[in-house]
């Protein structure tokens, strides 16, 4: 498996250094109301750098061509890699090649051995897509993402900043000066955050075959960021979803292998369980925590965390939640009883659905952040679902997905709050009826 060069000159595939893999560390450099935020630093420079875009918009694709073509001539040492169809729409219009993947290879299998950075440019649903191409993998590459879609609520960046922002994450771990000096024996000095204590990185990521090519930090010209200015990242939690029989095998997810255990998928917003086109409501038995806790007759249910609450369960009536509180969320859809409301449980609560052998219709609908399984929800199988581990029990990261936010750390930026910005702006929060001002109460 791995990336091939439909679209130029034919060159070795590039390959994702296994020191170069993305380190997270608390910021205890400085100690604000947004110290539960985390601190970029990439051990050594990334290499491969995947870009993705909003579909059937001309005005994304002229957008992607240019952010493309200013990596490729800034960033000398760094690959990009696209999806089969957009490589097929940009690759004419840019000078360099660009990597893609190789036919009857499905994406997932490819990216997360491959990719250090992704960058999306489109709305929430781009964001979500870019997400779900790692959603039987453990790991995400921090996600870069540009609003040009219809509300942007989860992509703070505009697009106009994209030569800022690229270059804040690009540079996030480098020393000061004009780029890190990487030695002849291949090692390159970077500043851990967490303890302020030099660490030693092996870097293995040499230029695909050209020797020549500029690597690294040293190819970028001007100053760095600096040790103490690394790019903020927000961790968003995932779900992790699995699906049983009734004799409590496991059935296979779509994005499962052919052979040997299936494996659960990772949500970033919600699973959701929907009567679908059947003109009957869904019976569904809901255990918490192994414990029986009641009989849902509705439309459906939705199970998402403190990211998708502002998405499909914020429509159906559940909270909303901030995203660095770890929690999961049970928002029924259309209860026939209004008594049943919302509930906000500990991320690491398990959550069982089970369809009741009441239910009229003998299957249901299931679907992972937007996207419906191809098999349905049978009478006594589970969709079964718990927050995801994001740290060992010796502190470390291990999961979620790392979204970078506006502002780097220890600039001018780092009192910035977007999420409430984002409720303001873009939700209308508390926004009066029938007056038109800022979107933001007591401003006019």
């Amino acid at each position: 498996m791995g990336l091939c060069r439909p679209f130029g000159p034919a060159r070795a595939p590039p390959s994702k250094d296994s020191a170069n893999y993305l380190s997270l560390f608390t910021n205890t450099t400085v100690e604000t109301r947004h110290n539960d935020l985390l601190c970029l630093q990439w051990p050594t420079a990334p290499r491969n750098v995947l870009l993705t875009k909003k579909n059937l918009s001309p005005t994304v694709t002229d957008s992607l061509i240019e952010y493309a073509r200013h990596i490729q001539s800034s960033y000398p040492s760094v690959s990009l890699i696209l999806e089969p169809d957009a490589a097929e729409e940009v690759h004419k219009h840019l000078v360099s090649p660009i990597y893609s993947v190789c036919g009857g290879e499905k994406p997932s299998s490819v990216f997360a051995d491959k990719v250090d950075l992704v960058s999306t440019l489109g709305g929430d649903g781009t964001i979500l897509h870019a997400s779900s191409l790692f959603a039987t993998q453990s790991h995400v590459p921090p996600i870069l993402s540009f609003s040009m879609g219809t509300l942007g609520f989860l992509g703070e960046w505009k697009f106009a900043e994209y030569k800022r922002a690229f270059r804040e994450v690009f540079m996030s771990g480098a020393n000061d000066g004009y780029g890190s000096v990487i030695s002849g024996d291949g090692t390159n000095t970077a500043l851990d955050r967490g303890t302020g204590d030099p660490t030693t990185s092996i870097s293995t990521n040499a230029a695909p075959s050209d020797n020549a090519r500029p690597t690294g930090w040293s190819s970028i010209r001007g100053k760095s960021m600096g040790p103490n200015r690394g790019a903020r990242v927000l961790l968003r939690n995932r779900l992790k979803v699995g699906v049983f029989g009734p004799d409590g095998s496991r059935v296979g997810s779509d994005n499962a292998a052919v052979s040997g255990e299936e494996e659960d998928v990772y949500a970033m917003n919600e699973v959701i369980i929907h009567r679908g086109r059947d003109p009957h409501l869904t019976i569904v038995d809901l255990f918490v925590g192994g414990r029986y806790l009641t009989e849902s007759v509705a439309d459906g249910m939705i199970i998402s965390t403190p990211t998708g609450s502002t998405a499909y369960s914020l429509s159906s009536g559940g909270s909303i939640v901030h995203p660095l509180v770890s929690s999961l969320l049970i928002t029924p859809i259309c209860p026939r009883s209004l008594s049943f409301r919302p509930l906000v449980l500990p991320a690491n609560t398990p959550i069982t659905m089970r369809l009741s052998e009441k239910n009229r219709g003998r299957q249901v609908e299931v679907s992972i952040d937007g996207v419906p399984r191809s098999q349905t929800l049978g009478v006594g199988m589970e969709v079964r679902v718990w927050g995801e581990d994001i740290r060992d029990r010796q502190g470390n990261w291990i999961g979620g997905v790392p979204s970078i936010v506006r502002g780097a750390v220890g600039t001018e930026h780092g009192n910035e709050d977007n999420w409430v910005g984002g409720l303001n702006g873009l939700l209308k929060f508390n926004y009066p009826f029938g007056e038109e001002d800022s979107g933001i109460p007591g401003q006019r």
